[in-house]
């Protein structure tokens, strides 16, 4: 799980290391247990509020990128753009 700072505040379990809203909790290389997230994601911390907050990371889709026979990235052309459009119209 990702948790995302909604207030700022400084870490006194890491060197009082500041930490931004917005940023990413925990920073990279440092290892947080799962009861500190409780504290900080509740109410239950020194400050009394809501300081990290979890959130959802969005799946990047694993496209392979299509190459010609030299290696070369081809380029996609979106197929249903490149038909001529049908008239629903009959003609008279």
């Amino acid at each position: 799980m990702i948790y995302k700072v909604v207030e700022f505040f400084t870490d006194i379990q890491d060197d009082d290391h500041a930490y931004h809203t917005g940023d990413i909790f925990p920073r990279d290389g440092v290892e947080v247990s799962e009861e500190r997230i409780a504290e900080l994601a509740s109410t239950e911390n020194k400050r009394g509020i809501v300081l990290i907050e979890a959130v959802e990371t969005p799946q990047k889709a694993e496209i392979e990128p299509q190459t010609d026979e030299n290696g070369e990235a081809e380029e996609v052309v979106d197929k249903a753009e490149s038909k001529p459009k049908k008239s629903n119209k009959k003609e008279k």
